[in-house]
């Protein structure tokens, strides 16, 4: 009788171990997918960089800082590896986006561009998108991570060779809250 008892505890502790380690494998897995596919929309925003800086270049040739800014902040977020290094230089390379689409208004010609309009809108969508796969991406980490801390699963986590994964982070900065005069003069 006392074997059953012991036979049965083992195979429950036995399930519960595959259970676990399955449950945290699948998390993983979604969270490095769901990281594939923040790094498929970056893929595209920097393409699309590129062309349009081509494209106003010549009616903003005396915003040539800006244009090299911005460049210079797609090659740093090109060259970014991982989350923890892709928050920072995202976040600067929206912060140059956003310097360019202010500046762009400034000038006529390029507010009339159909080129120039359509990369501005592709852009703009494609940021749209980052934004949405950031947010699920966070969300699978925060489910992941959680998973690994919580008792009794982060008995077995680390032994197993599981870490927590690192959130896509925006900068400090990049939170602030931009501040805007509405006063009449």
């Amino acid at each position: 009788m006392a074997e059953w008892i012991v036979g049965g505890v083992l195979a429950v502790l036995i399930f519960w171990v595959v259970l676990t380690y399955n449950g945290l494998v699948r998390l993983k897995n979604r969270v490095q997918n769901a990281w594939q596919q923040i790094d498929v929309q970056l893929k595209r925003r920097h393409d699309l960089i590129p062309n349009l800086v081509n494209a106003v270049r010549g009616a903003m040739q005396f915003e040539r800082d800006t244009l090299e800014r911005v460049i210079a902040a797609r090659n740093r977020a090109v060259g970014a590896r991982s989350p923890r290094e892709a928050g920072p230089a995202e976040g600067e390379l929206t912060q140059a986006i956003g310097r360019l689409f202010a500046l762009m208004e400034n000038y006529p010609d390029l507010k009339s561009n159909q080129s120039v309009l359509q990369l501005q809108e592709e852009l703009t969508s494609t940021e749209n998108r980052v934004g949405f796969a950031r947010q699920l991406y966070n969300d699978l980490v925060a489910q992941f991570n959680t998973r690994q801390e919580v008792f009794p699963a982060n008995l077995m986590a680390a032994p197993m060779g599981f870490k927590p994964a690192d959130y896509f982070q925006i900068e400090a900065a990049d939170r602030a809250v931009p501040a805007v005069d509405l006063t009449l003069r």
